[in-house]
């Protein structure tokens, strides 16, 4: 049963996320999205601490103090910070680097869902930057990479989904999704 769950739980983000990243013009990313959940390392992991309220992972590191998935899930998806951290070639230590827009609008769509996932039917769109604001202080992120997720998050925050979409779509991406 909780593996019914965990399936329908991840499946229902997907959907979030595509739905989010169709509209500002990302289909490719949208149709791509945390494939790697559907992966044995991953799924299997997921539903053995599934909760439904909760990402799985935080259980697993709990129990074992790491979490196996996460490890294997943050090394495939670029819209997470953790992909974007390398060696500093001017001290031996490592950095965020820059992360290219369109997977910085990627993650800013998968706090969304997430939100949702979790916040279920009490969810508001302030609740990706208060969840945000919670925890930006302990997240390596390079600085533009910062400065751009946290636009996003407040104008969604303060001026709701469809206008801050829109203005993703024209602004942030303006038509080139290499960025």
């Amino acid at each position: 049963m909780k593996a019914w769950k965990h399936f329908i739980t991840i499946t229902h983000h997907r959907l979030f996320v595509m739905r989010g990243c169709f509209a500002v013009g990302l289909i490719r990313q949208g149709l791509l999205h945390d494939l790697s959940k559907y992966s044995p390392t991953e799924f299997l992991v997921g539903a053995r601490y599934f909760q439904g309220d909760r990402s799985p992972n935080n259980a697993e590191r709990e129990a074992i103090g790491y979490s196996s998935a996460w490890l294997h899930h943050k090394g495939r998806n670029k819209h997470h910070f953790e992909y974007w951290i390398d060696y500093s070639t001017r001290s031996a230590s490592m950095v965020p680097v820059p992360i290219p827009k369109r997977y910085v609008v990627e993650m800013f769509m998968d706090r969304i869902a997430a939100s949702k996932i979790y916040k279920k039917e009490h969810y508001t769109d302030q609740d990706p930057y208060i969840y945000y604001q919670g925890g930006k202080d302990f997240i390596p992120i390079h600085d533009e990479t910062r400065a751009l997720l946290e636009l996003m998050l407040e104008m969604l925050s303060e001026k709701g989904e469809k206008e801050t979409f829109r203005y993703i779509k024209n602004h942030i991406l303006g038509g080139d999704k290499k960025k």
